[in-house]
């Protein structure tokens, strides 16, 4: 009896997380495919804050989040690239004279002028408390490797006996657009220790969602299991996010056994060209799109963008709505993770339209076998099945620039038979029952999405 209740003891006390790496939960290969079965729902600072998001601004996102759009499924709040940074600027980097905020292991610490519950090095604990208060929840970018900063000072690894940031770094690799981080060499000791040291940082903090950067495109096969590790030892179910793309179809076994979530493309913006550019890539990525791991699209320019951003002035987005309604049935159709990029309480009733539409929210959670029928230089046609209501999905692109078209489908193509009835999804209008072939007309740039029921 005595052996039997110490061995439930030793079993309690790995199977709990906790802050101490002696408590922490391991989790099993693969388990963190269980964090993500439907595609993440949030929103990203990035294209309207750029480098220089504050507190008060994540704070308004997440309050219009609960408000208005928690009921619809979207529940994920992300600070996006250098919060450790107290001086950057709009409209790019300041990459001459940046102030970053470390510890005393090398580890990025929130910047205490933009973020001020981060004082007394209570790093996002605050403001992730704040944010599941609300029922939703917490992500951070961060960038791939070490920071320069940390091996220059030659910082301690915690959780090593004396090894410091300067023995695990090459300049080798190192991001062409952004020289915060050296490359971290993985086989080196201290390597995978500073990864679980930051990992185990952010479960103390309660991030739910790390975004990584500038580890797709080129590919760091070592790093990327570094970070795996590190975020399986950590005792916190976190999402794993990879960026930017475009992440090489060649790598697509790995990355599917290693993130929930990884770039297609490079940054997505209000730009037409960026829309068809994501249909022809994604053609190589339709046999991927599974629970728990699901090619991403990038981020919605959707709303008000760029109020302190990257690219272009303060602004409502470029697109047309029938080009906003393109984007948004690419990305619900193909199942991408969905993160907004504006400003969500600068929102107008049109854009907050296309985030609550129930039935095509149900469409992105739900479908399963999502393909393509067709693409050529004018029109794409994809389809998906719900087998919880029988129904298909059919999304009808029109990419021509300045063709009207019909675009046709034989029904016996997507697997139906006899009288089918035909309802736009977007508007909820009933267009009656069709057979042999559903064809719609199109405006260039414009799309049609749609159920179909037996």
């Amino acid at each position: 009896m005595r052996n039997l209740i110490i061995g439930l003891i030793l079993i309690v006390s790995t199977s709990c997380g906790g802050n101490n790496k002696e408590d922490k939960s391991t989790f099993a290969s693969g388990e963190f495919k269980e964090w993500a079965q439907t595609p993440p729902m949030g929103w990203n600072s990035w294209d309207c804050y750029g480098p220089t998001v504050e507190e008060h601004e994540v704070k308004a996102n997440a309050d219009y989040m609960a408000e208005k759009l928690k009921e619809y499924g979207w529940e994920y709040i992300v600070v996006d690239i250098r919060w450790f940074v107290e001086n950057d600027k709009a409209g790019g980097y300041n990459q001459t004279d940046p102030i970053y905020v470390l510890d005393e292991y090398g580890r990025y610490q929130p910047a205490i002028n933009r973020f001020s519950s981060a004082k007394d090095g209570k790093g996002f604990k605050e403001l992730a408390d704040y944010i599941h208060d609300k029922g939703l929840k917490f992500g951070i970018h961060i960038m791939r490797g070490i920071p320069t900063e940390a091996v220059e000072r030659k910082l301690p690894i915690k959780g090593t006996d004396g090894i410091t940031a300067d023995q695990i770094y090459s300049t080798e690799m190192q991001c062409q657009w952004l020289r915060d981080n050296y490359t971290i060499v993985a086989d080196k000791a201290g390597a995978q220790e500073y990864y679980n040291s930051i990992f185990d940082m952010y479960a103390d903090w309660g991030v739910d969602f790390v975004k990584i950067d500038d580890v797709s495109r080129p590919y760091h096969k070592a790093e990327i299991e570094l970070i795996r590790n590190a975020m399986d030892q950590c005792g916190r179910p976190m999402v794993l996010s990879l960026s930017p793309g475009q992440t090489p179809l060649s790598e697509a076994e790995h990355v599917k056994e290693h993130a929930n979530m990884w770039r297609m493309v490079d940054d997505v913006w209000d730009l037409w060209r960026d829309i068809k550019h994501l249909l022809d890539v994604a053609q190589g990525w339709y046999p991927y799109i599974a629970p728990g791991t699901w090619p991403d699209c990038d981020m919605i320019p959707l709303g008000r963008i760029s109020i302190r951003g990257e690219r272009g002035e303060d602004r409502m987005t470029r697109l047309t709505k029938d080009e906003q309604y393109t984007l948004m049935t690419l990305f619900t159709i193909f199942r991408s993770p969905l993160m907004f990029g504006g400003d969500l309480p600068s929102n107008d009733d049109f854009t907050l339209s296309l985030l609550t539409n129930k039935e095509v929210l149900r469409m992105h959670r739900e479908s399963t076998a999502v393909s393509q029928l067709l693409q050529d230089d004018t029109k794409v046609i994809i389809t998906s099945r719900n087998l919880k209501t029988n129904e298909v999905y059919l999304a009808l692109f029109n990419i021509s620039d300045s063709e009207t078209l019909d675009i046709s489908v034989n029904l016996k193509d997507i697997g139906l038979n006899g009288d089918i009835k035909v309802t736009n999804m977007w508007t909820g209008e009933s267009l009656g029952k069709v057979s042999n072939n559903f064809t719609q007309k199109l405006q260039p740039h414009a799309s049609g999405l749609y159920i179909l029921k037996p």
